[in-house]
């Protein structure tokens, strides 16, 4: 499968961007490693349901979706992680687990952690698990217009690396 929907629209804006292939990936940490891109600028595409409505949290591999925050931010009755049997019909291009983060192209909203715009090059699965877009996170927001709030925490593993490199431990 390719990402014919995002490149033919991304095309039909002029946007620059590169393609790149990589083994097969199946997480957004697996995709950073595989194509040797850092992770952090590796964007990962969160489906969630905000009061029964599906939506994309977007945000760097390295840091998670801190879902009460996100309901808090969102004023949102409840927030919570999608299943993939909710989502999946609506990705009919893309496999499972390796949706683009272009909600406007499939009918949802998108929320952006704000650590990712700090980036100036975001990469992203594209539809399958061997292939990922690499573009202007500029490029990216013009295109999607998504909703920016801080809603993510430091991975876990993160954390822990941080804590080893800190002078105090």
């Amino acid at each position: 499968m390719s990402a014919t929907r995002v490149v033919d629209f991304l095309n039909s804006h002029h946007v620059q961007y590169a393609t790149v292939v990589h083994p097969e990936a199946y997480s957004a940490n697996q995709v950073a490693s595989a194509a040797h891109i850092p992770v952090k600028e590796v964007a990962k595409t969160v489906m969630i349901k905000v009061d029964g409505d599906l939506a994309m949290a977007v945000l760097p591999a390295s840091r998670d979706v801190d879902l009460e925050v996100l309901e808090a931010v969102l004023d949102a009755h409840r927030v919570r992680l999608a299943g993939e049997s909710e989502f999946r019909r609506r990705f009919p291009d893309c496999e499972t687990g390796a949706m683009p983060p272009f909600g406007n192209l499939y009918g949802m909203k998108v929320y952006v952690d704000e650590s990712l715009t700090k980036d100036e090059q975001i990469t992203f699965e594209a539809g399958s698990h061997h292939e990922a877009i690499r573009l202007a996170y500029a490029d990216f927001e013009k295109l999607v217009r998504p909703t920016v709030l801080r809603f993510s925490t430091a991975h876990i593993e993160w954390r822990r690396e941080a804590d080893r490199e800190s002078p105090d431990h």
